[in-house]
């Protein structure tokens, strides 16, 4: 059994090289509390040995010099706390990060500040772990060129929990699964959270806004998604959750406001026989509500809110959707009949169908002509004496009348 050793190591210098802290890390029982002081610890440095770091007061940085990782451990029992990391290099091509963690179980990242590094925290191999309450920057450059905030590779039950991501790239979470992600918060990142090839994962509670996407899942499966707050996902093609080729899936109670595309739904559920459940969700104010793209079947759309955007529905499998979804109980704020009975179910279904101005569904260029006079013209007249059958793309049979409360 490894014997824990606790020594406590007090470095008082304002400046100091690399090897000094690196000697004392190297010099560390196993299972050392190594505590520091303010001042500028400069240079990488490397754990591969149970041990703690741990900054006693404000002010304590490790400064990488503008080469490499700052910040690279290997095994298990290795926590860092309190630090402020900066100056990671700028190649691409070895993951130049602020902290590296591989191999490991039972480590922990908290209430680290993290600026000016290519890539923000970066697990691979890493195992029942905790990364919570850090605040990650990347370089100032431009989107596309900075580096993941955060990234899980082959990183499995970890808790990832309210940590910042501001002016970074992505969140990712690649062939990963079991893990907790809830009350993080990301803006102005390309992918607030990207996921692909994961499963059994819990995504509650986190705050995006002003990203390109909020959350999406790709080639993954029996996931929830619970309470989350999309907003403002910019640019035209700006999305709030998109799903694509995802099986057993639950998103429930989140909110989707103000983004280009409130939802993406493309070819899934992917296995056959399975479902994926949209339950209770507020999509607000949105270009489009629900876009279906590709074959989309046995998705269950119950109980949403679904008021204020300029389009409900947008569909350009050119296939119907009402018959091979379940969608029943939805609030539609352009229902149009009425609730004799005052049971809060219309008398009538509500049906959505696609007129002249959803024209640009099939041809981008129309779009800029959206909310002109002409196409506005063109779909009044297409509803009040169709020159043509307008396509059906789905029914609601009890849409409710009234959001309660």
């Amino acid at each position: 059994m490894l014997r824990i050793l606790f020594i406590i190591f007090l470095l008082l210098f304002t400046t100091l090289g690399a090897n000094t802290l690196q000697e004392a890390i190297n010099n560390a029982p196993e299972g050392s509390i190594l505590k520091l002081s303010a001042g500028v610890y400069k240079g990488k440095i490397t754990i591969n040995k149970p041990l703690t770091l741990i900054g006693i007061e404000d002010g304590v940085i490790i400064d990488g010099e503008q080469s490499g990782t700052v910040i690279t451990t290997k095994g298990s029992f290795i926590s860092l706390k309190n630090l402020k990391i900066r100056g990671s290099g700028d190649r691409h091509e070895n993951l130049d990060s602020a902290i590296s963690m591989v191999e490991g179980k039972q480590c922990e990242i908290s209430n680290c500040t993290i600026e000016d590094c290519l890539f923000g925290i970066d697990l691979q191999m890493i195992k029942n772990s905790i990364i919570s309450h850090n605040n990650i920057t990347s370089k100032n450059i431009e989107l596309g060129l900075r580096g993941d905030g955060l990234r899980l590779w082959y990183s499995n039950d970890n808790i990832i929990k309210n940590n910042s991501l501001i002016k970074s790239r992505d969140a990712v979470v690649w062939y990963s699964h079991g893990n907790e992600i809830v009350e993080n918060r990301s803006e102005y990142c390309r992918y607030s959270l990207h996921f692909m090839h994961a499963g059994k994962n819990i995504v509650k509670n986190n705050h995006y806004e002003f990203n390109s996407v909020g959350i999406f899942f790709m080639y993954s499966k029996d996931t929830i998604a619970e309470g989350n707050i999309i907003k403002s996902s910019l640019g035209t093609t700006g999305m709030g959750i998109g799903l694509k080729e995802v099986t057993n899936f639950t998103l429930k109670n989140n909110t989707i406001i103000y983004c280009a595309q409130g939802m993406y739904i493309d070819y899934s559920p992917f296995e056959p026989e399975t479902n994926n459940w949209i339950t209770d969700n507020k999509i607000l104010y949105n270009s489009e509500a629900m876009h279906f793209h590709s074959l989309c079947e046995n998705n269950i759309i119950k109980n949403n809110v679904i008021m204020g955007n300029i389009e409900d529905v947008a569909n350009d499998s050119a296939k119907n959707i009402a018959e091979k979804n379940e969608i029943v109980g939805n609030y539609w704020d352009n229902y149009e009949g009425f609730d004799k009975n005052g049971d809060n179910i219309g008398d009538t279904s509500h049906k959505v169908y696609q007129y002249a101005d959803q024209l640009w569904i099939y041809n981008p260029d129309v779009k800029f002509f959206y909310g002109s006079p002409v196409i506005s013209l063109l779909n009044f007249l297409a509803k009040l004496a169709p020159f043509s059958k307008p396509l059906f793309l789905l029914e609601d049979e009890k849409p409710i009348v009234r959001i309660e409360g």
